[in-house]
C-alpha cells in the first residue's frame, strides 16, 4: 500500500479556513472506504487532548462530509493500547491537530502510540495534520514548541526527508534566513495550504488560499524560492 501524508501549513478549522483541503481529505478517505462509511481518527495530543478541538473536527468532517469520527486521548491518563489499537485499525485517515509539537512527540513515544501511528501509515491509512500535525513527520521542523515565541529547528520523526516550517507566511523572513545561512533545502507551507506526499515523494499541493514553497539555500549566497504546484 502507498504511504500517504497530507501536511497542512495552518488555518483555523473552526472558521472553515481549510475547507478545500478538508474536502480533499474526506474524498480520499471515502475512496479507501469504498462501500462502507469512511472513518477519521482525530489525535489532539499537541493541544493536550483539547476536546473542543475534537468537537470542531467532528462538526466539519461529520457535519459537512458524512465521515464517522473518533478521538484518541492519551494525555495525563492511563491508556489501554489494545482499545486504542481498535480505533487505529478502523481509521481510513488520521488527523493530527496543532499545538505543541515537541510535547506531542514525547507523549506518542512514551505511551506507545507512535507504534500504532506507524503501523497505520504502513498499511495505507492517510496521515493528515495541521501545523504540529504537519511538521512532525519530517527530519527537522521549525517550531516554538519549547518556548512560545522563540522559534528553532527541532528533530522530527524523519519519515519524510527534509526540513519544514508551517505558517510560512507568518515566519517567512526568519525561516528564509535560517535556510540560507545553514545552506538548507526546505519546505515552507503557508496557512491554508497543504502538501501531499506519497511514499515520501511530494505529489501535489492543495490550496485553500495559501501556497507551498520549496526553498533552496544550498549555495549559501542566494535563496531560490519555488512555488510548488504539482
Amino acid at each position: 500500500m502507498d504511504k500517504r501524508i497530507i501536511a497542512i501549513g495552518g488555518g483555523e478549522l473552526k472558521n472553515r479556513e481549510t475547507l478545500e483541503i478538508d474536502e480533499y481529505i474526506a474524498s480520499e478517505a471515502k475512496k479507501i472506504a469504498g462501500d462502507r462509511r469512511a472513518n477519521g481518527l482525530f489525535l489532539p495530543t499537541a493541544s493536550h487532548d483539547c476536546m473542543p478541538y475534537y468537537n470542531t473536527f467532528h462538526k466539519v468532517y461529520t457535519g459537512l462530509f458524512d465521515i464517522k469520527t473518533d478521538v484518541a486521548l492519551i494525555c495525563n491518563r492511563d491508556i489501554d493500547l489494545d482499545k486504542l489499537r481498535v480505533k487505529f485499525e478502523k481509521a481510513d485517515f488520521i488527523y493530527v491537530g496543532g499545538g505543541n509539537t515537541v510535547y506531542m512527540l514525547e507523549q506518542w513515544r512514551s505511551t506507545g502510540v507512535l507504534d500504532l501511528i506507524l503501523q497505520a501509515y504502513e498499511r495505507g491509512v492517510i496521515l493528515c495534520g495541521l501545523s504540529a500535525g504537519a511538521i512532525c513527520w519530517f527530519e527537522d521542523m521549525y517550531s516554538d514548541s519549547v518556548v512560545e515565541g522563540e522559534y528553532a529547528m527541532y528533530r522530527g520523526l524523519g519519515w519524510i526527508s527534509g526540513k519544514i516550517s508551517p505558517h510560512y507566511d507568518e515566519r517567512m523572513l526568519d525561516f528564509d534566513q535560517i535556510v540560507l545561512y545553514n545552506k538548507y533545502r526546505a519546505w515552507g507551507l503557508e496557512n491554508n495550504s497543504a502538501l501531499e506526499f506519497v511514499n515520501g515523494i511530494p505529489l501535489k499541493s492543495i490550496s485553500g488560499g495559501g501556497s507551498v514553497y520549496y526553498l533552496d539555500g544550498s549555495s549559501g549566497k542566494k535563496l531560490i524560492k519555488t512555488q510548488f504546484q504539482a
